[in-house]
């Protein structure tokens, strides 16, 4: 139970990588601002969360059970808060999809779509209404710059992003007459195990239904330039945690919050031509045209970087 004056903080997807290190970050706080309600699907992955909280667990931080995916779940999960009183949610819970779109069936699609799309709707639609009441409250949405950008062979990923940040940019108008702000955190690469495993999977899948070339371009070309791109701009869980909570520090938190400041130039691509050709052609030439020249480009910002530009992280003030 949350002490007088603590801001009672409900985090998704908890159980590993940039759920993880928001929720210890937080409960971790060295004023005790927060009281971390952190969730996950299932309980049985809760190890890697406990050890990484010590002894803020039970403290701090405390679990409870959640899949976005069920109405029954999620209303259940705020039932579980006492009065439903939630300060600040952070819905950080998703999943990745890559390869082809001809080898991936619809239901994949539509899986994607209920985690990262209808999720984060379940979410903001059940504590909204007491937030709304209490003219007081914080929702933060983990996105990505793909939500932005769209980016060759991630379609229905960067697809389930967009729908989120047009759906949170229309809520943010209505969500400030209630004095309630919503924020979203917008990663480029990060480096987190599921990402390391997803990428080596994906390497050795089959493509069936899928052309040659199709398979050639994302095994030989786009697969070599991700991981080029992952190792020379990664963030880890940790720097987005630490972005994360200055956004809910701050006494003007913005709506868009670009993580790593190496992307910026990417992202401003897209809004310096209306038509859009200069994004689009631009991302063909540097996959399909300057590979080599890409490749030997991140190798030399990788050594130029040290980490230390990869790690800077907004500052929201």
């Amino acid at each position: 139970m949350a002490n007088s004056g603590q801001k009672v903080v409900l985090i998704t997807g908890c159980s590993s990588g940039i759920g993880l290190r928001i929720a210890v970050t937080l409960a971790r706080d060295e004023k005790k601002r927060y009281h971390v309600i952190a969730t996950m699907r299932d309980l049985k992955k809760k190890d890697k969360l406990v050890e990484a909280a010590g002894d803020t667990y039970g403290k701090t931080l405390m679990l409870l059970p959640l899949d976005v995916c069920s109405d029954e779940s999620v209303k259940q999960c705020i039932n579980n808060v006492k009065d439903r009183h939630i300060d600040i949610l952070i819905n950080n819970a998703g999943v990745g999809l890559l390869g082809p779109v001809e080898s991936i069936s619809i239901e994949e699609m539509k899986r994607v779509f209920e985690t990262n799309f209808f999720g984060v709707v379940r979410m903001i639609k059940e504590v909204m209404p007491d937030m709304k009441k209490r003219r007081s409250g914080h929702i933060v949405v983990m996105s990505s710059v793909m939500g932005l950008q769209g980016v060759v062979f991630n379609d229905v990923y960067t697809a389930s992003k967009f729908a989120m940040e047009g759906f949170c940019e229309s809520m943010a108008v209505q969500l400030m007459k209630f004095n309630i702000r919503l924020s979203m955190i917008e990663p480029g690469p990060v480096h987190t195990e599921f990402e390391t495993k997803m990428m080596e999977d994906v390497a050795k899948m089959e493509y069936p239904g899928v052309d040659a070339d199709t398979v050639r371009y994302f095994k030989d070309v786009y697969l070599p330039s991700s991981i080029d791109i992952f190792e020379a701009m990664g963030q880890t869980p940790e720097d987005i945690a630490k972005c994360t909570k200055k956004v809910i520090e701050s006494n003007s938190p913005r709506f868009r919050n670009l993580t790593n400041s190496l992307y910026t130039p990417i992202v401003a691509l897209k809004y310096a031509d209306e038509t859009g050709g200069l994004s689009v052609n631009t991302f063909y030439n540097l996959l399909f045209n300057f590979g080599p020249l890409m490749h030997i480009t991140m190798s030399i910002l990788k050594c130029l970087t040290c980490s230390c530009l990869r790690r800077r992280t907004i500052s929201p003030n």
